[in-house]
Formats: C-alpha cells, structure tokens, sequence
C-alpha cells in the first residue's frame, strides 16, 4: 500500500496552491481509503484558511450506497464525538444507529474545532490498515500544513502590497508637489546663479521618483523579472555598493568561495542583500566582522549573514519586518519590510534571530532551480 502524492512535491510547489488543490488531495487520500477493505465510507475534515471555514470530503466505496442526508447531518454534528483523542491516534467511536464499526484518526484542533479523517468500516481493522491510515492523517496533516503557511504569507504579502501602494501614492503627491514648485523657481531664476540649484533640485525629484516607481514594482509579485543569478556574485556586488563605509569602519566581511545558481529579479534580490547587508555594517562596531555564508541543498539554499553589532532586543524581533519600525537614525522602517516581501514574492522566507555570544543574524531561505531546469 502506497501513497500516490509526494510531500516533496507539495513543497516545491506549495505557492501556487488552491482551494480546489487541497479539496482535490483530500479526494485522493479518501479514494485511496475506501479502496482498502473492509472501509466502505470516509469523511475528511480540515480548515481551509483561504475560505476561512471547515471543509469536508466525502467517499464511499465502489459498491457502497450513499448515505440519506438525515445520516450526514448527524455525522456532521459531531454529537457523537465525546472524548477528544491525541492526534494521529485511530480512536474506535459508537455511531446512534449503525451497526458497523466507525474509527476516528484526528488531524489537528484549530480554530476550537477538530480536523480529523472519519472512517466507517464492515469489521475491524488489522494492524496494517490500522497503520495506513495513521500514515494517511500524517501526510494529510503536512499538506494542510503547508496550505496554511501558504495562507499566511498571501495574507502578509497583501498587507505588504496595500502598504506599499499607500506609501507610493503618498509620496508620489509630495514629489509631484516639490517638482512643481522646483520648475516654477527655474523659470523664476532665469538668468540667476541660484538658478542651477533650483535645476539640481528638479533632478533629484525625478531620480526619486524613478526610485519610487521602483518601490512599488515590489509591491507586485507579478512584475518579477527572473533570471538565472550567480549568488556569489550578487552578494559581492552588494558589498562593492558599500564599500565607502565599510572602509571608514573599517570592517572586514568574509563570503564564501562556493556559489550557487538561483532563480529570481536580480534588481530585487540586490534590495534584499543591500538592506541587510548596510544594516549589519551601520551596526557593526568599528573593524567588527561581518560573516556571510550559505549551505546549497537541492532544492534551496540557506544564506545567513551576522555581525557584531548590539544584536536585537525582544522588540526588534518581533517588529522588525514591521513597517515603519527602524533602530537606525534617520531610516524610513521600510528596508526589511520591502525585504521581506521580496523574499516571499520568491517562494523564499526570511527571518532575525540573538546570536549567543553578541550579534545579530538574518537568515533567508530561497528555492533553487534544480539542474536541468
């Protein structure tokens, strides 16, 4: 007896799940189900957190006819669940009315109420079964793990998004306000010395908003742009960028010899390394260390990159991705927050931790084409 779904593949694949995907592997799992004697009828029940409600699967064996609605609306009332077993565990339940034997396999308690695969069966269940649908509720349990982690990062990337367009269009009002008043005193100085200044000024307003138009491309996982990447590369380009002030500090970063390939918006993935990256040189102490490095595995790479500095307070981390929240003097609380929905945008995540001995680290997790890809 197998399993025909790959946890592997569930992974891999995980941002571009569906309601309908995880209705569908339910269906799967309950069709592998009733096809094992002696079952005859399985009920599935989980919380899909894009519909945020529970959702239930239903099948019965070839030969099995359905049962009358009166039966369903009892089995989905629940009055007959009266003990609430460990998850993962396959619990013997006595149905009002029915003479076959019913088995419950919890999947998880969430939102106060139980996810679980309800079995009705002709006669018990030997030990193999037993274990098969043990095994059914674990990869049940991961790929609704999966969906749900997927739920949240779509919830966050929306609240990332609306905020970016929020911010754009706030600061769009106030550069087109500025470059009015700029080309209004370059008429106004013609002929001036001051004139020049006034020009410099309409300059820096266009350059801003290039910058801004930017910003809210990130805002839109749509506008990726993807290109195979050299990681290595990317990263000493970002320290190339900041060398000025790691010279004045006189700090010394090391970076690994090894390197790998990666899929993604070269110009977005340079914001994610340059945030982080002037952020641990801002805080380092002077000729701190900064360490770089990555572990390449399959199917992602793990890159992590520390310093010296004072580290993070407990209110750092937890606000730290916030918008708006920065330690640095003068810093828009923006950077990591951008950062962070760039990363997501890419299938990856990103997250801050104490280091023990002083420091802080910010580790980020992106997938990694596969050779042949």
């Amino acid at each position: 007896m197998t399993l025909g779904f790959s946890v592997q593949k569930l992974d891999n694949d995980s941002n571009y799940l569906s309601s309908s995907d995880i209705q569908n592997f339910c269906q799967l799992e309950s069709e592998q189900l009733t096809s094992q004697y002696p079952i005859f009828f399985v009920r599935i029940v989980y919380h899909d957190c894009l519909l945020k409600n529970h959702q239930e699967v239903i099948h019965y064996a070839q030969d099995q006819a359905p049962f009358s609605p009166k039966t369903l609306a009892y089995l989905r009332s629940e009055t007959w669940l009266t003990d609430f077993p460990p998850a993962f565990t396959l619990n013997e339940f006595r149905l009002s009315g029915f003479s076959s034997i019913s088995y419950l396999c919890p999947i998880a308690y969430r939102n106060q109420k139980p996810e679980y695969i309800q079995i009705i069966t002709h006669e018990p269940l030997s030990k193999s079964l037993q274990l098969y649908v043990k095994r059914s509720a674990i990869l049940l349990s991961k790929y609704v793990d999966i969906y749900l982690n997927y739920g949240r990062q779509k919830t966050e990337i929306q609240l990332l998004e609306d905020i970016l367009h929020r911010v754009g269009h706030q600061l769009r009002n106030s550069l087109g306000l500025i470059g009015l008043y700029a080309h209004n005193l370059c008429l106004g100085l013609e002929d001036n010395p001051w004139q020049e200044q006034a020009t410099i000024i309409g300059e820096s307003i266009q350059d801003l908003d290039t910058n801004l138009n930017e910003l809210i491309d990130c805002g839109q996982s749509a506008k990726l742009r993807v290109t195979f990447q050299d990681l290595r590369s990317l990263v000493v380009e970002s320290i190339t960028n900041l060398q000025p002030l790691i010279n004045q500090k006189k700090v010394k970063i090391f970076i690994p010899d090894t390197s790998t390939t990666l899929k993604i918006d070269r110009l977005q993935m340079k914001q994610v390394f340059d945030n982080i990256l002037s952020n641990a040189v801002h805080f380092s102490p002077n000729s701190g260390t900064i360490t770089c490095s990555w572990q390449i595995f399959q199917d992602e790479v793990l890159i992590k990159i520390s310093d010296q500095g004072p580290g993070l307070s407990k209110e750092d981390l937890q606000k730290v991705f916030t918008p708006f929240y920065s330690q640095r003097r003068g810093g828009t609380g923006l950077g990591l927050t951008i950062a962070k929905k760039i990363v997501l945008d890419h299938q990856g995540s990103i997250w801050a931790q104490v280091l023990s001995e002083r420091g802080a680290q910010f580790s980020v997790i992106l997938p990694r084409p596969r050779s042949g890809n």
